[in-house]
């Protein structure tokens, strides 16, 4: 494992949080990492057997307050670094659930020289430690927020490092190439003539790679955020019915009033193995008091963010000239066309419909569900392509995808130069620039900042 940024410190202290999530359960968790751990937990755990631990081993007996008093029997478990998460000597214990419980076994601990751990700071260690690299730490939050059982497996992918390797094999050769570059501009008549050609190839080989693997970000962002699913139309076309439908529940209420939604409805369900957060919005139309108006603008807010439109049109009614200016402006984003009611008498002529938006066209009835299979298929065919690969690399990450695009603009600037007549030191420089970019996924050049932005998100205790 490559090791963590050489400007972060060891910790020297040890930490202590709650490691699974307040409220009463069967099982609780109070982690320590740190110098101290197996210190404290001797001081606090009375075995029910005496001798010596032994790491990795479960041991039945009590915490007790050393003031008096016991406060729980539980199972602790001691493990010796460096065969830990973090590198460090780690103690759990494993107590009853239950907030009262957990946070008196945690207050001891503090008590006893341990110090509250920040969000994430575990694997903030592990990093640290060159335990993990920072792929396979951000990977960690990714399997914790996993929906659906394909972005598990890409997380679990990432965990175990295949994003990572990738990243640092293309890392590697690229710093094989500046190492060229450096040596003949150093030591021009030991490293002989550089041949542009085969720098070209090089460049190409790894620029290849990193296309390839920055062209899977728009799968990998579904994959972790789930995929924003908007449903809009004039008033009374179906759009709850439609919401109600794909969810199998009354979730949002339904009547003949048009204009029954003012708010924004929003739900989640999985199709194919995307997370989808559907959204039911208010009628597009022009307002007809001041609720139904701050109802239509957060409508339109969504439709700003959606992944993907439906816009939902009633068969049993004329082609309004409304739903052509609406989906007129909806014309640059992903959508479907929707016509409702089909099961009843057909009055919208489809080649309107046809003649006012390029989007595909779905027919479904939300009322009896005829359809409803043919739009989900849709759903997924237009926004993924046919279904998901599922594969261990995939970028998830808009930071990755962001570094990735940038170490691209540089390779392509370095092949640029290539073509004429330019000193060696500005390939050099514009490589150098390249392999940094990749290094600040894996973590090999990452600053303080961009660490605290990403141990931020976690929880307490992880």
């Amino acid at each position: 494992m490559p090791p963590g940024p050489t400007n972060h410190p060891e910790p020297a202290d040890t930490i202590a949080a709650i490691a699974t999530p307040l409220g009463e359960g069967g099982i609780g968790v109070v982690r320590l990492s740190g110098p101290e751990a197996l210190p404290i937990a001797r001081r606090l755990f009375r075995p029910r057997r005496r001798g010596r631990w032994q790491s990795h081993r479960l041991y039945l007996g009590h915490i007790v307050d050393p003031q008096g008093g016991t406060v729980d029997e539980v199972l602790l478990t001691c493990m010796h670094a460096p065969h830990t998460y973090t590198r460090e000597d780690v103690v759990e214990i494993n107590c009853h659930s239950g907030y009262r419980v957990l946070r008196r076994i945690l207050d001891l601990t503090l008590s006893q020289g341990a110090r509250l751990a920040r969000p994430g700071e575990f694997t903030l260690r592990a990093f640290l430690s060159g335990r993990v690299d920072l792929t396979q730490a951000e990977a960690v939050l990714e399997l914790i927020q996993a929906r659906t059982d394909a972005g598990l497996k890409v997380a679990a992918g990432h965990l175990e490092g295949s994003l990572g390797r990738g990243i640092g094999q293309a890392r590697a050769a690229l710093l094989d190439l500046l190492a060229r570059v450096e040596a003949a501009l150093d030591f021009p008549e030991e490293a002989g003539e550089l041949s542009p050609e085969a720098l070209r190839a090089g460049f190409e080989a790894q620029a290849q790679f990193l296309e390839t693997l920055a062209g899977t970000y728009q799968e990998g962002r579904l994959l972790r955020e789930g995929l924003r699913v908007v449903i809009a139309g004039r008033p009374n076309v179906g759009k709850s019915s439609l919401l109600n439908r794909l969810l199998n529940l009354d979730r949002a209420i339904v009547t003949e009033i048009p204009g029954t939604t003012r708010d924004v409805i929003e739900e989640a369900i999985t199709l194919d193995g995307v997370a989808v957060r559907l959204i039911d919005t208010a009628g597009l139309r022009p307002a007809q008091d001041r609720l139904e108006a701050l109802g239509i603008q957060r409508a339109r807010d969504r439709l700003a963010q959606a992944d993907l439109v439906l816009y939902l049109v009633d068969s049993s009614l004329p082609f309004d000239p409304g739903d052509g200016e609406a989906l007129a402006e909806l014309a640059a984003r992903p959508g479907l066309a929707v016509i409702n009611k089909t099961d009843l008498p057909a009055v919208l002529k489809e080649t309107d419909l046809r003649a006012a938006t390029a989007f595909p066209i779905v027919r479904l009835s939300a009322l009896t569900g005829q359809g409803i299979p043919d739009l989900k298929q849709a759903i997924v065919d237009l926004a993924l392509g046919g279904g998901l690969k599922g594969a261990g690399e995939v970028v998830t990450q808009a930071r990755h995808h962001r570094h990735l695009v940038h170490c691209l603009g540089y390779l392509q600037q370095a092949r640029e130069l290539l073509g004429q007549a330019t000193p060696w030191e500005l390939v050099a420089l514009e490589l150098k620039e390249a392999v940094r970019e990749l290094g600040e996924i894996t973590g090999q050049e990452v600053g303080d900042e961009v660490l605290d932005r990403v141990f931020s998100e976690f929880c307490l205790g992880k």
